[in-house]
Protein backbone atom coordinates (compact mmCIF):
# COMPACT_ATOMS: atom_id res chain seq x y z
CA UNK A 1 0.00 0.00 0.00
CA UNK A 2 1.51 3.40 -0.97
CA UNK A 3 2.29 5.82 1.84
CA UNK A 4 0.89 9.35 2.00
CA UNK A 5 3.85 10.97 0.23
CA UNK A 6 3.57 8.50 -2.63
CA UNK A 7 -0.17 9.15 -2.86
CA UNK A 8 0.43 12.89 -3.14
CA UNK A 9 3.09 12.38 -5.82
CA UNK A 10 0.80 10.06 -7.76
CA UNK A 11 -2.48 11.99 -7.60
CA UNK A 12 -1.81 15.64 -6.71
CA UNK A 13 -0.94 16.63 -10.27
CA UNK A 14 -1.29 20.42 -9.84
CA UNK A 15 0.34 20.64 -6.40
CA UNK A 16 -2.64 21.52 -4.25
CA UNK A 17 -0.49 20.41 -1.31
CA UNK A 18 2.15 22.96 -2.24
CA UNK A 19 -0.35 25.81 -2.40
CA UNK A 20 -1.81 24.68 0.93
CA UNK A 21 1.66 24.55 2.46
CA UNK A 22 2.09 28.23 1.50
CA UNK A 23 -1.06 29.33 3.36
CA UNK A 24 0.67 30.99 6.31
CA UNK A 25 3.20 32.74 4.05
CA UNK A 26 0.32 34.02 1.89
CA UNK A 27 -1.48 35.26 4.99
CA UNK A 28 1.60 36.99 6.36
CA UNK A 29 2.32 38.69 3.03
CA UNK A 30 -1.26 39.95 2.86
CA UNK A 31 -1.02 41.37 6.38
CA UNK A 32 2.20 43.18 5.50
CA UNK A 33 0.81 44.72 2.30
CA UNK A 34 0.18 48.47 2.35
CA UNK A 35 -3.56 48.59 1.65
CA UNK A 36 -3.54 52.36 1.18
CA UNK A 37 -7.20 52.88 2.10
CA UNK A 38 -8.18 55.60 4.55
CA UNK A 39 -10.76 54.83 7.21
CA UNK A 40 -14.28 56.18 6.91
CA UNK A 41 -16.82 56.30 9.75
CA UNK A 42 -19.83 56.92 7.52
CA UNK A 43 -20.59 53.33 6.48
CA UNK A 44 -23.64 51.66 7.97
CA UNK A 45 -22.30 48.23 7.04
CA UNK A 46 -20.09 46.18 4.75
CA UNK A 47 -21.39 43.78 2.11
CA UNK A 48 -18.94 41.11 0.91
CA UNK A 49 -19.83 39.65 -2.47
CA UNK A 50 -18.13 36.64 -4.02
CA UNK A 51 -18.68 33.03 -5.03
CA UNK A 52 -17.05 29.69 -4.26
CA UNK A 53 -13.52 29.78 -2.92
CA UNK A 54 -13.42 33.55 -3.44
CA UNK A 55 -16.61 34.05 -1.46
CA UNK A 56 -15.71 31.84 1.50
CA UNK A 57 -13.65 34.52 3.20
CA UNK A 58 -16.69 36.80 3.33
CA UNK A 59 -18.47 34.31 5.56
CA UNK A 60 -15.48 34.39 7.92
CA UNK A 61 -15.68 38.19 8.08
CA UNK A 62 -19.35 37.95 8.97
CA UNK A 63 -18.59 35.59 11.86
CA UNK A 64 -15.74 37.76 13.12
CA UNK A 65 -17.72 40.99 12.82
CA UNK A 66 -20.72 39.48 14.63
CA UNK A 67 -18.52 39.24 17.72
CA UNK A 68 -16.10 42.14 17.28
CA UNK A 69 -17.42 44.90 15.02
CA UNK A 70 -19.62 47.89 15.69
CA UNK A 71 -21.46 47.50 12.40
CA UNK A 72 -22.76 44.53 10.37
CA UNK A 73 -20.53 42.76 7.84
CA UNK A 74 -22.73 40.57 5.65
CA UNK A 75 -22.05 38.34 2.65
CA UNK A 76 -23.93 37.81 -0.63
CA UNK A 77 -23.50 34.88 -2.99
CA UNK A 78 -25.72 35.54 -5.98
CA UNK A 79 -26.26 37.84 -8.95
CA UNK A 80 -27.11 41.46 -8.23
CA UNK A 81 -27.38 42.81 -4.69
CA UNK A 82 -29.93 42.37 -1.90
CA UNK A 83 -32.95 44.67 -2.04
CA UNK A 84 -31.99 46.45 1.18
CA UNK A 85 -28.56 47.45 -0.12
CA UNK A 86 -27.82 51.16 -0.59
CA UNK A 87 -24.78 53.35 -1.31
CA UNK A 88 -24.19 53.79 2.42
CA UNK A 89 -23.02 50.16 2.47
CA UNK A 90 -19.41 49.56 1.45
CA UNK A 91 -19.07 46.71 -1.06
CA UNK A 92 -16.04 44.41 -0.93
CA UNK A 93 -16.06 42.31 -4.09
CA UNK A 94 -13.77 39.29 -4.21
CA UNK A 95 -13.10 37.21 -7.31
CA UNK A 96 -9.78 35.43 -7.53
CA UNK A 97 -9.84 35.33 -11.33
CA UNK A 98 -11.57 38.68 -11.60
CA UNK A 99 -14.05 37.15 -14.02
CA UNK A 100 -16.75 35.62 -11.80
CA UNK A 101 -19.97 36.65 -13.54
CA UNK A 102 -22.19 36.80 -10.45
CA UNK A 103 -19.69 39.04 -8.66
CA UNK A 104 -19.21 41.30 -11.69
CA UNK A 105 -22.99 41.66 -11.93
CA UNK A 106 -23.17 42.84 -8.32
CA UNK A 107 -20.27 45.25 -8.80
CA UNK A 108 -21.92 46.78 -11.86
CA UNK A 109 -25.15 47.31 -9.97
CA UNK A 110 -23.35 48.86 -7.00
CA UNK A 111 -21.49 51.33 -9.20
CA UNK A 112 -24.60 52.18 -11.23
CA UNK A 113 -26.47 53.00 -8.00
CA UNK A 114 -23.77 55.25 -6.57
CA UNK A 115 -21.99 52.76 -4.34
CA UNK A 116 -18.33 52.44 -3.43
CA UNK A 117 -16.49 49.19 -4.19
CA UNK A 118 -13.23 47.68 -3.05
CA UNK A 119 -12.31 44.84 -5.41
CA UNK A 120 -9.85 42.02 -4.74
CA UNK A 121 -8.64 39.87 -7.63
CA UNK A 122 -5.59 38.64 -9.49
CA UNK A 123 -6.68 40.68 -12.52
CA UNK A 124 -9.49 40.03 -15.00
CA UNK A 125 -12.56 42.11 -15.71
CA UNK A 126 -12.92 43.20 -12.09
CA UNK A 127 -9.63 45.06 -12.27
CA UNK A 128 -10.64 46.58 -15.63
CA UNK A 129 -13.99 47.79 -14.27
CA UNK A 130 -12.56 49.34 -11.09
CA UNK A 131 -9.35 50.89 -12.42
CA UNK A 132 -9.24 54.69 -12.54
CA UNK A 133 -12.61 55.14 -10.83
CA UNK A 134 -12.94 57.60 -7.96
CA UNK A 135 -15.61 55.47 -6.32
CA UNK A 136 -13.62 52.22 -6.39
CA UNK A 137 -10.31 50.67 -5.43
CA UNK A 138 -8.75 47.50 -6.82
CA UNK A 139 -6.28 45.46 -4.76
CA UNK A 140 -4.22 42.91 -6.68
CA UNK A 141 -3.27 39.51 -5.31
CA UNK A 142 -0.90 36.90 -6.82
CA UNK A 143 -2.26 34.81 -9.69
CA UNK A 144 -1.62 31.27 -10.88
CA UNK A 145 -3.55 28.98 -8.54
CA UNK A 146 -7.03 27.61 -7.84
CA UNK A 147 -9.25 30.12 -6.00
CA UNK A 148 -9.90 27.71 -3.14
CA UNK A 149 -6.13 27.38 -2.57
CA UNK A 150 -5.69 31.17 -2.40
CA UNK A 151 -7.53 31.55 0.91
CA UNK A 152 -4.50 33.09 2.64
CA UNK A 153 -4.26 35.84 0.02
CA UNK A 154 -8.00 36.50 0.12
CA UNK A 155 -8.84 36.47 3.83
CA UNK A 156 -5.56 38.19 4.69
CA UNK A 157 -6.31 41.05 2.30
CA UNK A 158 -9.90 41.38 3.49
CA UNK A 159 -8.88 41.47 7.16
CA UNK A 160 -6.20 44.06 6.37
CA UNK A 161 -8.83 46.25 4.68
CA UNK A 162 -11.22 46.12 7.62
CA UNK A 163 -8.42 46.63 10.14
CA UNK A 164 -6.91 49.59 8.26
CA UNK A 165 -10.32 51.24 7.85
CA UNK A 166 -11.19 50.78 11.51
CA UNK A 167 -14.18 48.58 10.68
CA UNK A 168 -12.75 45.75 12.78
CA UNK A 169 -10.54 46.23 15.86
CA UNK A 170 -6.96 46.01 14.58
CA UNK A 171 -4.59 43.75 16.53
CA UNK A 172 -1.16 45.01 17.54
CA UNK A 173 1.78 44.10 15.31
CA UNK A 174 3.22 41.83 18.01
CA UNK A 175 -0.11 40.02 18.30
CA UNK A 176 -0.16 39.38 14.55
CA UNK A 177 3.42 38.12 14.72
CA UNK A 178 2.51 35.76 17.55
CA UNK A 179 -0.50 34.45 15.64
CA UNK A 180 1.56 33.88 12.49
CA UNK A 181 4.14 31.95 14.50
CA UNK A 182 1.52 29.71 16.09
CA UNK A 183 -0.20 29.12 12.74
CA UNK A 184 3.16 28.19 11.22
CA UNK A 185 3.71 25.56 13.92
CA UNK A 186 0.17 24.26 13.45
CA UNK A 187 0.77 23.99 9.71
CA UNK A 188 3.93 21.98 10.27
CA UNK A 189 2.09 19.69 12.68
CA UNK A 190 -0.42 18.79 9.93
CA UNK A 191 1.78 18.90 6.81
CA UNK A 192 2.41 15.37 5.46
CA UNK A 193 5.83 16.46 4.18
CA UNK A 194 7.01 16.87 7.79
CA UNK A 195 6.13 13.25 8.55
CA UNK A 196 2.81 14.15 10.17
CA UNK A 197 0.07 11.56 9.71
CA UNK A 198 -2.72 13.60 11.31
CA UNK A 199 -4.46 14.57 8.07
CA UNK A 200 -3.99 11.13 6.54
CA UNK A 201 -5.27 9.48 9.72
CA UNK A 202 -8.37 11.65 9.69
CA UNK A 203 -8.91 10.83 6.01
CA UNK A 204 -8.64 7.09 6.66
CA UNK A 205 -11.14 7.38 9.53
CA UNK A 206 -13.65 9.08 7.23
CA UNK A 207 -13.06 6.66 4.35
CA UNK A 208 -15.79 6.49 1.72
CA UNK A 209 -18.56 7.54 4.07
CA UNK A 210 -20.90 10.47 3.69
CA UNK A 211 -19.72 13.19 6.03
CA UNK A 212 -21.59 15.14 8.67
CA UNK A 213 -19.74 17.99 10.37
CA UNK A 214 -20.98 19.33 13.70
CA UNK A 215 -19.50 22.48 15.19
CA UNK A 216 -20.43 25.30 17.57
CA UNK A 217 -21.88 28.30 15.77
CA UNK A 218 -18.85 30.43 16.57
CA UNK A 219 -16.70 28.25 14.29
CA UNK A 220 -19.47 27.34 11.84
CA UNK A 221 -18.03 29.29 8.88
CA UNK A 222 -14.91 27.10 9.00
CA UNK A 223 -17.10 23.99 9.04
CA UNK A 224 -19.05 25.26 6.02
CA UNK A 225 -15.81 25.96 4.16
CA UNK A 226 -14.66 22.42 5.01
CA UNK A 227 -17.83 21.15 3.30
CA UNK A 228 -16.93 23.08 0.15
CA UNK A 229 -13.34 21.83 0.23
CA UNK A 230 -14.58 18.24 0.56
CA UNK A 231 -16.87 18.85 -2.43
CA UNK A 232 -14.15 20.36 -4.62
CA UNK A 233 -10.94 18.69 -3.45
CA UNK A 234 -12.25 15.27 -2.45
CA UNK A 235 -15.29 14.80 -4.73
CA UNK A 236 -17.37 13.93 -1.67
CA UNK A 237 -20.79 14.89 -0.40
CA UNK A 238 -20.73 16.55 3.01
CA UNK A 239 -22.93 18.75 5.16
CA UNK A 240 -22.43 20.82 8.29
CA UNK A 241 -24.68 21.78 11.17
CA UNK A 242 -24.16 24.05 14.13
CA UNK A 243 -24.81 23.79 17.85
CA UNK A 244 -27.08 24.93 19.40
CA UNK A 245 -29.37 25.01 16.33
CA UNK A 246 -28.78 21.35 15.37
CA UNK A 247 -29.86 20.36 18.87
CA UNK A 248 -33.38 21.23 17.77
CA UNK A 249 -33.44 19.03 14.64
CA UNK A 250 -30.48 17.00 13.30
CA UNK A 251 -29.62 15.67 16.74
CA UNK A 252 -32.51 13.20 16.43
CA UNK A 253 -31.15 11.03 13.58
CA UNK A 254 -27.59 11.24 14.90
CA UNK A 255 -28.61 9.82 18.26
CA UNK A 256 -31.32 7.40 17.08
CA UNK A 257 -30.39 6.30 13.53
CA UNK A 258 -26.64 6.89 13.18
CA UNK A 259 -25.47 4.73 10.29
CA UNK A 260 -22.26 2.90 9.51
CA UNK A 261 -22.29 4.64 6.11
CA UNK A 262 -21.79 8.07 7.75
CA UNK A 263 -18.70 9.64 9.24
CA UNK A 264 -18.99 12.28 11.93
CA UNK A 265 -16.54 15.17 12.21
CA UNK A 266 -16.85 17.09 15.48
CA UNK A 267 -15.19 20.48 15.79
CA UNK A 268 -14.70 22.08 19.19
CA UNK A 269 -13.76 25.64 20.12
CA UNK A 270 -12.60 26.92 23.50
CA UNK A 271 -14.38 30.18 22.66
CA UNK A 272 -17.82 28.57 22.59
CA UNK A 273 -20.54 29.57 24.99
CA UNK A 274 -20.30 27.34 28.08
CA UNK A 275 -23.77 25.93 27.48
CA UNK A 276 -22.86 25.19 23.87
CA UNK A 277 -19.76 23.31 25.04
CA UNK A 278 -21.94 21.23 27.36
CA UNK A 279 -24.27 20.46 24.47
CA UNK A 280 -21.31 19.40 22.30
CA UNK A 281 -20.02 17.06 25.01
CA UNK A 282 -23.44 15.46 25.46
CA UNK A 283 -23.79 15.02 21.70
CA UNK A 284 -20.43 13.26 21.42
CA UNK A 285 -21.45 10.83 24.14
CA UNK A 286 -24.83 10.03 22.54
CA UNK A 287 -24.14 10.00 18.81
CA UNK A 288 -23.62 6.29 18.36
CA UNK A 289 -20.61 4.37 17.10
CA UNK A 290 -20.14 5.94 13.66
CA UNK A 291 -16.64 6.60 12.35
CA UNK A 292 -15.56 9.94 13.69
CA UNK A 293 -12.87 12.58 13.71
CA UNK A 294 -12.61 15.11 16.53
CA UNK A 295 -10.89 18.42 15.80
CA UNK A 296 -10.08 21.17 18.30
CA UNK A 297 -9.73 24.76 17.13
CA UNK A 298 -6.60 26.23 18.68
CA UNK A 299 -5.53 29.81 19.14
CA UNK A 300 -5.95 32.79 21.42
CA UNK A 301 -8.52 34.68 19.31
CA UNK A 302 -11.47 33.88 17.10
CA UNK A 303 -9.53 35.02 14.02
CA UNK A 304 -6.70 32.61 14.83
CA UNK A 305 -9.03 29.70 15.54
CA UNK A 306 -10.93 30.21 12.29
CA UNK A 307 -7.76 30.51 10.21
CA UNK A 308 -6.19 27.46 11.85
CA UNK A 309 -9.29 25.32 11.38
CA UNK A 310 -9.59 26.35 7.73
CA UNK A 311 -5.99 25.27 7.20
CA UNK A 312 -6.00 21.87 8.88
CA UNK A 313 -9.28 20.90 7.22
CA UNK A 314 -7.69 21.76 3.86
CA UNK A 315 -5.03 19.14 4.61
CA UNK A 316 -7.71 16.59 5.49
CA UNK A 317 -9.62 17.25 2.25
CA UNK A 318 -6.44 16.81 0.21
CA UNK A 319 -5.48 13.56 1.89
CA UNK A 320 -9.05 12.30 1.49
CA UNK A 321 -8.74 12.99 -2.24
CA UNK A 322 -5.43 11.26 -2.86
CA UNK A 323 -6.27 8.31 -0.60
CA UNK A 324 -9.25 7.71 -2.92
CA UNK A 325 -7.22 8.17 -6.11
CA UNK A 326 -8.64 11.65 -6.81
CA UNK A 327 -6.65 14.66 -8.02
CA UNK A 328 -7.62 17.42 -5.52
CA UNK A 329 -7.21 20.11 -8.20
CA UNK A 330 -9.38 18.49 -10.87
CA UNK A 331 -12.94 19.85 -11.23
CA UNK A 332 -14.13 19.30 -14.79
CA UNK A 333 -17.77 20.23 -14.14
CA UNK A 334 -17.13 23.89 -13.29
CA UNK A 335 -15.23 24.82 -16.50
CA UNK A 336 -17.81 22.82 -18.47
CA UNK A 337 -20.66 24.83 -16.94
CA UNK A 338 -18.85 28.12 -17.60
CA UNK A 339 -18.37 27.14 -21.24
CA UNK A 340 -22.08 26.36 -21.50
CA UNK A 341 -23.03 29.74 -20.01
CA UNK A 342 -20.77 31.53 -22.47
CA UNK A 343 -22.57 29.80 -25.35
CA UNK A 344 -26.01 31.00 -24.25
CA UNK A 345 -25.18 34.66 -23.55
Amino acid sequence: MPDQIELLAQHDKQDMAGFTRAFVDDLENAFQKDIGIIGDDDWVGVLCIGMGGSGASGTFLTSIADRQAGLPVLHWRDYGLPSWWGPEWLVIATSYSGNTEETLDGVSKALEEGGSVIGISSGGKLEEILSDREDAVHIAIPSGQMPRSAFGHLIGTQLSILWSMGLLPAPKDEDIEGMIGRLRRLSSDWDPSTGSTQAYGAAKSIGENDIGIVSPSIIGCAARRFVSQLNENSDLFARSSEVPEMNHNEIIPWTERASESQALVVIHSSLSNDRTSSRMKWFEEHSGDTARVVLNATGETLVEQLLGMAHITDWISIMLAVSRGVDPSEMAAIPSLKAHLEEIQ
